[in-house]
Order: structure tokens, then sequence, then C-alpha cells
């Protein structure tokens, strides 16, 4: 094995020699990539395409004292380093260049327990991993909408989905963490132990340790749910999302009903003749009693002439990975996202004027329908802020070519600036792509100082700093 030459933070090399290499490898469960070896491109490429970035070391964890023997040689010579968990973070922070990759992806047990509704999950598992384990027992936890999502980046991030209206956030069902810290040790975070940990953790991001197992609590859910699309031409949008407007703030916390905007994809349900042509979606989720979901949705349904409406019983676990079809890794992807409390008539129009310029076929935009349980828990409560949005906005520009960067992404940011009159300021940061550092401080809002000084106690080098970075107080 020849010697790796690792970037530093202070951007210098440091030289771990063949002899280095051999004894790590020797002390690990999982392994230990280079450049050129089996597996190396593998465990670099992750789901955003436009992510291309090569580390000049990877060790893939088997377990926490992986972990530890990673942080502890990241730490003595102060390298570079990326956690890699499920690999689908839009700003492509889980793999660096010319540093050490930290990767989580081997690390996807789950174990469920049924009677106590808990379930305990390492950092490499994703949602689809959680699902099912969970589904077999009548049981879900309220994650995001796209099954090959890791749960480690959707949780520390704070995460939320189709039931979240319900049970809350991800991070409000998060009992318990083990972590290891930039020192190389391990610790539990909850209520009760290292509490300032576990309050930043929930919503913190990677910016204080590495998680290397999740304990959540679990929620009766299913094992079916009342759920699907209504699918309408993009003409009748403005009469459709002013009646949306007042039935979703009406809506019971078991019904979720969020937007979608984008050219309509060859589905099997749409006549051929709307394949390519702008429509807009409403996709909904009712995760109570079949009879009463149908009667919460009737208002919604009633609406306007749509083109398809597909909305049935389908089984949890399908119904969240119904949209894998369209967020398949290997294509690019830029982001850009707002946070709103209300979607006033000037703002629905410059929304649908954007929309009629999609530069890709395979561009959209989402306005997630929230509230519910996550808006009833204090903002202070958990280093994630913002609880009074009523709409998320995600602006998800998706292309293949790379000559297209230039048109997706001047697209994405052209809108955003358009919507941003009508936002709140705030942001949810796993939405945030790599160029928004400058949008970090406000993501966090009031609780931000509180953060930065979390992150002085247990990370003051900053020696965790691949993500939507904390700076340490002082």
């Amino acid at each position: 094995m020849p010697d790796a030459s690792v970037l530093t933070q202070s951007g210098k090399a440091h030289q771990v020699t063949e002899e280095a290499l051999e004894e790590l490898r020797g002390a690990l469960r999982g392994a230990v990539l280079l450049k050129q070896e089996a597996g190396y491109d593998d465990a670099r490429s992750i789901w955003n395409a436009m992510v291309d970035k090569h580390p000049a070391l990877i060790v893939r964890c088997a377990g926490a004292a992986d972990v530890r023997r990673a942080v502890k040689l990241a730490r003595d010579h102060d390298l570079v380093v990326a956690v890699r968990g499920g690999g689908h973070n839009i700003a492509g922070n889980a793999v660096c260049e010319g540093g050490l990759m930290i990767d989580l992806s081997m690390m996807t047990s789950v174990r469920v327990d049924p009677a106590a509704k808990t379930a305990w999950v390492e950092p490499g598992a994703t949602l689809g991993d959680l699902d099912k384990e969970a589904q077999a027992f009548g049981l879900a936890l309220p994650v995001g909408i796209n099954s090959t999502t890791g749960v480690a980046g959707l949780t520390l991030g704070g995460g939320f989905g189709w039931i979240t209206r319900k049970f809350g956030m991800t991070i409000d069902n998060l009992v318990s963490v083990d972590v290891v810290l930039a020192s190389g040790d391990m610790v539990r975070a909850s209520e009760t132990e290292n509490p300032d940990l576990f309050w930043a953790l929930r919503g913190g991001g990677g910016n204080f340790g590495i998680v290397t197992a999740f304990e959540f609590r679990l929620h009766q859910v299913g094992p079916e749910v009342l759920s699907g699309l209504v699918v309408h031409p993009l003409e009748d949008a403005v009469e459709l999302l002013q009646a949306y407007r007042g039935i979703a703030a009406a809506a019971p916390d078991e019904l979720t009903a969020w937007v979608v905007l984008r050219k309509a994809p060859p589905l099997p349900f749409l006549p051929e003749e709307w394949h390519g042509r702008e429509v807009m979606v409403f996709a909904v989720c009712y995760c109570g009693d079949m009879a009463e979901g149908e009667k919460a949705l009737a208002d919604l349904r009633a609406l306007g002439k749509p083109i398809a409406d597909v909305v049935a019983p389908h089984p949890f676990t399908a119904w969240q990975s119904a949209f894998d079809p369209l967020l398949q890794p290997g294509a690019r992807n830029y982001w850009k996202s707002h946070d709103f409390t209300e979607l006033s008539d000037a703002a629905i129009d410059d929304l649908l004027a954007a929309i009629k310029t999609l530069p890709t076929e395979e561009c959209e935009v989402f306005i997630a329908h929230v509230g519910g349980a996550m808006s009833r828990v204090a903002e202070d409560a958990t280093a994630y802020p913002q609880r009074k949005s009523h709409f998320i906005m995600n602006v998800h520009t998706r292309w293949r070519e790379a000559g297209q960067d230039a048109v997706c992404v001047g697209w994405a940011r052209s809108l955003f600036d358009t919507m941003a009159r009508y936002a709140t300021g705030s942001v949810y940061v796993n939405f945030m792509p790599e160029d928004e550092a400058d949008r970090v401080e406000a993501a966090y809002g009031s609780n931000y100082k509180r953060l930065t000084e979390v992150k002085a106690k247990y990370d003051p080098s900053n020696l965790f700093r691949m993500n939507q970075n904390i700076r340490p107080k002082g």
C-alpha cells in the first residue's frame, strides 16, 4: 500500500505512511480505501452528480470503534474531514477534496422494540431501511419522502415528511444518541445526559460530532395510508392554489397535502398527451382512519377538473418510496429554498410565471405543507427554530449535462430572489446548497448564539466543518 498525502485544515499535506496505513487497516473492522483501489469510486460517489471530489483517504467504518479511530486520525493531524451517512445532502458535504472521508454507509442496522415503540438506528441506514423494519410492527417515524435519503443527515438537520403534521419532526421523536466527539471520546446525549449537546444535535447538523446510533420514539401508522396524487393542468393553478390555502389551514393533523409544480413525467395513469406538459399536482397523505381520510380529502379532491386522481389506500412503505423513480442518483441537482407563513395571491402569481419557463423536464418546485404538531414545539426547544412556517418551498432543478449548469442554476436563483419578498428569511438547512454559507446564521435565528457556544464546548477547533458550518464562539 503506498503512502497517502492527506490535506490538513491549514492547506498543507500530511503524509500518512504505508506503515501507518497498514496499522490503521489492521485496527479496523471496516476498510481503508485509497485512490485507484477497488471500491474507491463507489465510496466517493454521492447522490448529486454535480459533486465530483476525490478524498485522499476513505475510512469505511463498520462500527463506533472504527469511527473513533478515524476521528483520532483526523484530530491528531488536523485533517480536512468529511462525514458520509446516506450521501444524499444537496451541498455534497459528505465528500471532500484531498482530505479524509469518514464513510458510515456500512453501518445500516435498525433494531425495533415493538413493545417500547422505539428503534435504534445506525447512521448509514436509509429511510427505506427504517420504514421496512418499523412497518413490520405497524410503527413509523416521521422522516422524509425519498427512501434512499440517509437517516443521519435528515435527522441532524431536522427532518419532516408525510406524517410530520401528526407526529412532529424527526428530531421531535429523538430520544437519545451516541456521539463520537472531536476529542475522540464517545458520549451519550439525551434530555438528561449532556442535554446541551442533545439540544444542538436536534437541527444543528453535523457540527458537534459523529452520531453512531440514534434512538427514536415510534408511532402506530398503517400498514396502509390514504395517499396519492391529484394532477391538474397548470392553467387552472391560480384558482386551485387559492382554494388550497383554506383547505390546508383547516386540515386535521392527520392530513398532509403538498403541491408539486413541474412538467408531467410519463406516468402510466396520465394520458400520453399530457406527458411533458406543465402540471400542478396535489400529493396527499392521510395517516388515520380511512373513512375519516375520505372526508378530510373530499374538498381538495373536488377542486377543478383533474387530469388524474389516483388517491387510494397504499402501503405506507410504498408511499414513502413513491417519488424514488424521480430522484434516482446520477443527475445534476441544485436547490434553493424558502419558508412561508402564507401563500399570498402575488406569491402564487410569481411562482406560476416561473413554472412556465422550467429549464428541463426534470426540474420542479414543491411546496411542503407542514405545521400541525411540528408548530406546537417552542422555537428554542431544539436547535431547529422555524416552527411557525406553514409552507416550505424547495426549488429543485435537475438536469443531466454539465453544459446546462448555468441555465439551471440561474433559473433556481432567479426564482429564489423573486420569492424572497414573501418569505420569512429562515431556511431548512437540509435544503441549502454549498454556496449558501451566508445563510447559516439566519437559518438558526435566535438559536444561533447558543449553537456557537455549544460548538465551542464540543468542537473548539472546528474539526467538523464540512457542513452548514456553525463556527465556535470565541
